[in-house]
C-alpha cells in the first residue's frame, strides 16, 4: 500500500460512505448479540450474509468514484501503472 496517496472526497461523499460503514457496525454489533444470545445458526448466518452484501455495495461505490477520480486523472497523465494498481485491487476483492 501506497503511504503517500491520499484521495480528497467531497463532504457529501465521506457522509455517504460513512453512514455505510455506520449501518455495518451496528449489523455486527447486532450478529455480536445473536451470538451471545444463542440465536439460531441461520438467524446468524442470514444477517451475515447482510453484511457482506453490504460491505460490497460499500466497494462497488468506492471502486466507480475511484475509476472516476484517481484512475482517470492518473491516466491523463500517463500514469498506466495506475492500471496495475486496480487489477491487483480487484484480484484481493474477488477472492
Amino acid at each position: 500500500m501506497d503511504c503517500c496517496k491520499k484521495t480528497r472526497r467531497t463532504p457529501e461523499e465521506v457522509k455517504k460512505l460513512t453512514n455505510r460503514l455506520s449501518r455495518m457496525e451496528g449489523q455486527i454489533r447486532g450478529i455480536r448479540n445473536m451470538l451471545e444470545s444463542d440465536a439460531y445458526c441461520n438467524d446468524i448466518l442470514i444477517q451475515s450474509a447482510a453484511v457482506t452484501a453490504a460491505m460490497n455495495a460499500f466497494n462497488r461505490e468506492l471502486i466507480a468514484s475511484h475509476l472516476r477520480t484517481c484512475v482517470a486523472r492518473d491516466l491523463r497523465e500517463g500514469n498506466d501503472a495506475v492500471i496495475d494498481e486496480l487489477v491487483d485491487t480487484l484480484q484481493k476483492l474477488m477472492k
